[in-house]
């Protein structure tokens, strides 16, 4: 990936020990506002754009007896905790599906009271406790493919490249980027994530910002799941996770999302913004320290916040306990 420009500086002592080197946009709904790094750079957005995949579930029909807890969770990269368990269980029962009817393959929870519950039962984790991007978890978004399939038709495997599920998703996702997808791989979750570029990807961010209820049927499920992600952060991610951590500190009236290999986004309604993060060697402590940053430059998130601070500085604590180092942010 070339292009790319220092973003994260990892101090040890007094030195810089490591450097994570990446790119970010912000837009509007104009364009391109600022950007760090190659605007035009083509990646995988991975989890970061669950909002965009959900937006077919919303404008189908599928999703209108869901509550605004189900919508964040069809966004969510949980930690596999028994709220999201549950809620999956839940879901797939109204459905009358159940484990095995998903199709992103089972994961131990990242959450640590489930997964010491789990061993504790003697239970095998299931694919309600799916791993989709390093420790992000979709069956909730799974649970989503699974209420679209049912609307639209097609056989049991939603993931596959040819099922209405993801050509509707296709479609809405090069409509809201603005741009053909130049290609599609596999995501941790199995199912397919459509490549884009960077400033499209932001640009798509920005369409949900400025998305109003008095507009069309795409404009009010895109206010829909924006609001359903800032009411309900823990189901969004989980507890100790920045995603939860950045949207409580500002309270909902921002909607971010992470991805692996260090993507990260942001909806931000009150300036009309979207915001894409993409660090280039994947590194996820880097990508929550950019996002971090360009909210305290864009003035909603507070820099005193403590999240802010510990997304952005540190510390960086080894297993006694002693400060080693932090974090540097290099925006210019």
């Amino acid at each position: 990936m070339t292009g790319s420009v220092r973003l994260v500086e990892v101090i040890r002592g007094d030195r810089v020990e490591s450097v994570h080197r990446g790119h970010a946009v912000i837009c509007d709904a104009g364009g391109v506002v600022e950007a760090w790094g190659d605007a035009g750079a083509v990646i995988y957005p991975r989890s970061a754009c669950k909002m965009i995949q959900a937006l077919p579930l919303l404008e189908s029909g599928a999703g209108d007896g869901l509550s605004e807890r189900q919508v964040a969770l069809a966004c969510a990269s949980h930690t596999g905790a028994a709220m999201h368990r549950s809620m999956v269980t839940d879901w797939l029962a109204a459905l009358g599906r159940g484990d095995a009817d998903l199709r992103c393959g089972p994961q131990e929870p990242s959450d640590i009271e489930e997964r010491d519950r789990l061993i504790r039962a003697g239970e095998a984790p299931g694919q309600v406790h799916n791993n989709c991007s390093g420790k992000h978890n979709c069956s909730g978004k799974h649970s989503g493919f699974l209420a679209l399939a049912r609307q639209l038709g097609g056989g049991p495997e939603y993931n596959e490249i040819g099922h209405p599920v993801q050509a509707a998703i296709r479609a809405a996702f090069e409509e809201v980027t603005g741009m053909e997808s130049p290609g599609w791989a596999l995501d941790g979750c199995s199912a397919p994530n459509f490549a884009t570029r960077i400033d499209a990807l932001a640009g798509a961010m920005a369409r949900f910002a400025t998305a109003r209820d008095e507009g069309d049927g795409r404009a009010r499920a895109m206010v829909r799941l924006r609001r359903a992600m800032g009411a309900a952060p823990e189901l969004v991610a989980g507890e100790g996770r920045a995603c939860t951590g950045l949207m409580r500190a500002m309270e909902g009236r921002v909607a971010v999302k992470t991805g692996a290999e260090g993507v990260f986004t942001a909806i931000v309604p009150e300036t009309g913004l979207g915001v894409a993060v993409k660090i280039e060697d994947g590194a996820t402590r880097a990508a929550e320290a950019v996002i971090a940053a360009l909210l305290v430059r864009m003035g909603v998130l507070a820099a005193e916040a403590p999240i802010a601070r510990e997304l952005t500085q540190g510390p960086i604590r080894n297993r006694n306990g002693f400060v080693t180092g932090g974090y540097r942010v290099a925006l210019g």
